[in-house]
């Protein structure tokens, strides 16, 4: 079975413990790789960063991407990826507290194939990110 990278662009060490515990607890063994910013999650895809299959040309099934980041925002790396022709067909969610319409607005005219705004509460928390994990990770059918 081939390996499934999620790369988790947070700045919030809350937000990627409670991640990756979410992923664990509901048996979603994809292997998760953090970038702390903008300009760290760039470096990872598109420049000298590693993660794992990279070397062999892989790029992660998914990008969970903060918009409010340090560095290079969360809009202008969804702006690069999407204008790259290695990263732009690669699965991007939004995952992020933003409740700014044009955020939402601007983050679909980018390319972000969905937009989740964070719930507060760890349950909600939890349960969103486990259903984003089922769907992207199990249901959804992968480009070739």
């Amino acid at each position: 079975m081939e390996r499934k990278i999620i790369l988790l662009v947070e700045d919030n060490p809350d937000d990627v413990l409670l991640t990756k515990r979410v992923f664990k607890k509901y048996n979603l063994l994809n292997e998760i790789v953090v970038a702390q910013d903008g300009a760290e999650a760039l470096d990872i895809l598109l420049g000298d960063g590693t993660y794992p299959g990279k070397e062999e040309g892989g790029l992660p099934a998914l990008i969970l991407l903060d918009i409010n980041l340090p560095k290079v925002g969360g809009l202008d790396v969804l702006k690069q990826l999407r204008a790259n022709e290695k990263t732009n067909l690669v699965p991007i969610v939004l995952l992020t507290s933003s409740k700014e319409e044009q955020d939402v607005l601007r983050g679909y005219q980018l390319g972000a194939n969905s937009y989740v705004r964070k719930p507060v509460v760890f349950e909600d928390f939890s349960a969103t990110v486990h259903q984003l994990g089922m769907y992207w990770l199990l249901l959804n059918e992968p480009l070739p």
